[in-house]
């Protein structure tokens, strides 16, 4: 895991996430917002926070924050972006999916989290 920012929702639900995942989440979630689409979010806790799993519903009056721990801009994964859009598109919402090898595509009738 490279440097490590945050997503806060609401002031009060936090995630500590890797720069460049946040990055890709930050593109979705924007994306999705400028086309008036609500959806919820969901993320695993940490054991050392208790545990379990965490969905929020990101809408349009959403107070969401990403603060990232580097000043620059991570590398961007067309892929990842879209293996990230295909989840929060689906009924479960957005979830972090691992980065697809480079040159793999999302297989949507595989699953949000397999790749071909």
């Amino acid at each position: 895991m490279g440097t490590v920012g945050r997503f806060i929702y609401e002031g009060d639900q936090k995630i500590e996430i890797d720069d460049r995942a946040l990055a890709h989440i930050q593109l979705v979630i924007t994306t999705k917002l400028r086309r008036g689409e609500p959806f919820g979010f969901t993320w695993k806790q940490d054991a050392s926070v208790g545990g379990g799993r965490t969905t929020v519903w990101i809408h349009p009056g959403s107070n969401l924050t990403f603060k990232y721990s580097q000043g620059r801009q991570p590398a961007v994964s067309r892929a990842w972006v879209d293996a990230l859009a295909f989840t929060a598109n689906s009924p479960t919402g957005l979830y972090l999916v691992p980065e697809p090898p480079a040159g793999k595509q999302l297989d949507p009738s595989a699953g949000a989290a397999e790749i071909n």
